[in-house]
């Protein structure tokens, strides 16, 4: 009778000694999981690279998210105002057949500080998505009160094209981490389609930029040409958020106070948000 009674103790510690074993296996394959979630997550919120291209054209990851290289900056002041202010009253041709006779613009229709409504057209809309949104819709507005309503007419006798002549875009210097002041001297030249009579402003401008998240367009396939043509704007990871007027005294020097250079009466604050 004792030994029944040992060997059923003996038994019963072992029965007791696996569950509680079974039992701190499951605590730690849970613990496992939601460890596991935890880093699936963060990889889902993570921001996505920032590449940057080599000279040999291999791009490599960039571990500083605001980090952008110099000509990359240049070019992309360069390529958005080119396309904000080139109104040749055609859209982009998509297909060969275009290349020959180009669809014309019918614009979009901004609204004007003044209460009305004025055309751009459609390259200034696509590319004002390379601006910040708090400053894209005035930006916009001033656009439009620039566009002749020539530009969108069918009469060959009174159409206007238009073209913005870069002559010189500054260094970019570093005003904060991932954001930058950048200078630029242009002419804007509008000309009658018949005839070739021009007209010549100076574009002289300082751009502040700053780095810019980027996602990749969800759905590139069932996309539009307008929706692939502002994704790619965006690709950049790049957006302007202030547009200054910039005087030239002597030589550009982005360290001196633009204030000092230049009197109240001189400059316009059309572009300054």
């Amino acid at each position: 009778m004792v030994r029944l009674l040992e060997k059923r103790q003996r038994t019963g510690s072992v029965l007791t000694f696996f569950a509680i074993a079974t039992f701190s296996l499951h605590i730690l394959v849970l613990f496992l999981f939601l460890l596991q979630g935890l880093n699936i997550r963060q990889l889902s919120l993570r921001k996505p690279p920032n590449f940057v291209q080599l000279i040999n054209g291999k791009p490599v990851a960039n571990i500083d998210d605001l980090a952008r290289e110099p000509e990359a900056i240049r070019q992309f002041i360069s390529k958005t105002m080119i396309s904000m202010f080139s109104w040749s009253g055609t859209l982009p041709p998509q297909t060969i057949e275009e290349v020959a006779s180009p669809k014309s613009d019918l614009g979009i229709v901004i609204n004007t500080p003044q209460g009305g409504s004025q055309k751009i057209s459609t390259s200034s809309w696509v590319a004002s998505f390379a601006l910040s949104e708090d400053f894209r819709k005035g930006f916009l507005s001033t656009v439009a009160e620039m566009t002749p309503p020539e530009v969108f007419s069918e009469n060959p006798n009174q159409a206007m094209t238009s073209q913005l002549v870069i002559k010189r875009v500054y260094p970019p210097k570093q005003i904060a981490p991932g954001k930058w002041e950048v200078g630029m001297v242009a002419d804007l030249v509008q000309r009658n389609r018949v005839g070739g009579a021009k007209l010549i402003t100076p574009f002289n401008k300082d751009f502040l930029v700053r780095a810019a998240d980027y996602f990749a367009n969800p759905q590139a396939d069932n996309s539009t040409d307008l929706q692939k043509a502002i994704y790619s704007v965006r690709a950049d990871r790049l957006e302007i958020y202030e547009i200054r007027n910039l005087c030239l005294l002597d030589d550009y020097n982005p360290n001196e106070d633009k204030s000092k250079q230049c009197g109240t009466g001189q400059t316009s604050d059309s572009f300054i948000r």
